[in-house]
């Protein structure tokens, strides 16, 4: 186990700050609907780029700590951070993209109208909960959530499950 060096604390406040300016972008990036073909298509291409990246980052933090070497001390704290930062950025792309798929035809999505329904949706998608109250009707809403279903089961939960087996298999410190 590593030693407490101060670098959890530190690399707790950095993935937190990291979250929240993610957090603030999803809802200041603009997304109004345009009705020019080669925007929308250049937007859409954008958005799955985002996707693509943001899992490939997920899945390399997942495989480092997965790996014969996982990291340790320092490098873990950094690493645990960066995995947790992925994970959320993995989130807010979805829900990113099921907006964008939500305003660019009608009929894709029942029930999302905001980026708040869009998160939700998002969110109780990944952690497969899946209200039924916002729900996808469109081919191409069902393709993206059927892609969102696989990255939660592959990668959302593996990492997950990684960030929460290291975290409470960390000796505790003394009381504060």
């Amino acid at each position: 186990m590593a030693r407490d060096d101060g670098s959890y604390p530190r690399a707790r406040r950095h993935a937190l700050a990291s979250c929240a300016l993610l957090l603030a972008s999803y809802f200041l990036i603009p997304l109004e609907s345009d009705p020019n073909g080669l925007r929308l298509t250049l937007r859409a291409a954008g958005t799955l780029l985002l996707i693509s990246v943001v899992t490939f980052l997920v899945t390399r933090q997942v495989g480092r700590q997965l790996g014969n070497r996982a990291p340790a001390g320092a490098d873990e704290a950094r690493s645990l951070s960066r995995l947790v930062v992925a994970l959320v950025a993995g989130l807010l792309a979805f829900a990113l993209a099921d907006y964008v798929v939500a305003g660019s035809g009608p009929g894709q999505f029942v029930g999302l109208r905001t980026r708040w329904d869009a998160l939700y949706f998002a969110l109780a998608t990944l952690t497969t909960v899946g209200y039924g109250d916002v729900h996808a009707q469109g081919q191409l809403a069902k393709a993206i959530v059927c892609v969102q279903m696989l990255f939660s089961i592959g990668v959302i939960a593996t990492g997950a499950s990684i960030v929460v087996k290291r975290l409470t298999g960390r000796p505790q410190r003394g009381p504060r």
